[in-house]
């Protein structure tokens, strides 16, 4: 058994560590900060404040996917920097190399799997023509902020505004994120047909 003294007190570490486990695992089953300290006999506040230590960030699940984007990686930089859940951003010959490699049924598999993986995210940044910004709207729904880069068929890489992406991002995670967010994109668009 391991214990330590601080002061006059005996401490057990390890049943710190078990209840703090206990504490996180039935919180993620679902159960409330009161009904956890109920149920392992602790004040709700010891509960709270270890989620608040613990914490990374909270809101929205977010996703970037685009394509072709000329500077990718430097957005792809500027969405890491965000917190972005899942990136997927490729400029041209990318796009064309991932299309070329692969048989009809591969594509398929590749393109539902991408589908399957975007539909856990809360929203989606589409970068993209516009031709491919409403198939994405069309599959995923309004979880999609679209950000049109150019009429279909494109077949060159397009430079996007890291700038605005960084501000996008910053704009999602803040607590009215839909209308805002959905507003810069609308200005971005403007901007980009001007």
């Amino acid at each position: 058994m391991n214990v330590i003294r601080i002061g006059d007190k005996v401490i057990n570490p390890d049943r710190i560590h078990r209840t703090v486990d206990q504490i996180l695992e039935l919180r993620q089953a679902g159960l409330s900060q009161q009904e956890v300290a109920d149920r392992l006999n602790v004040d709700r506040t010891l509960v709270s404040r270890l989620e608040s230590l613990g914490e990374i960030r909270k809101g929205s699940q977010l996703a970037l996917v685009g394509f072709p984007v000329g500077n990718a990686d430097e957005l792809k930089r500027i969405a890491q920097e965000g917190g972005i859940d899942f990136i997927f951003l490729m400029n041209e010959e990318e796009r064309l190399r991932f299309v070329e490699e692969k048989n009809g049924a591969e594509l398929v598999n590749n393109f539902m799997s991408l589908i399957s993986q975007l539909k856990k995210y809360d929203v989606v940044i589409f970068i993209g023509s516009d031709m491919r910004i409403r198939m994405a709207e069309a599959i995923l729904g309004p979880r999609v902020i679209s950000w049109e880069i150019g009429i279909s068929p494109l077949t060159e890489d397009r430079w996007v505004n890291p700038e605005q992406l960084g501000q996008l991002i910053h704009q999602l995670k803040s607590t009215d994120q839909g209308t805002i967010a959905r507003e810069i994109v609308t200005q971005q668009a403007d901007t980009a047909k001007n």
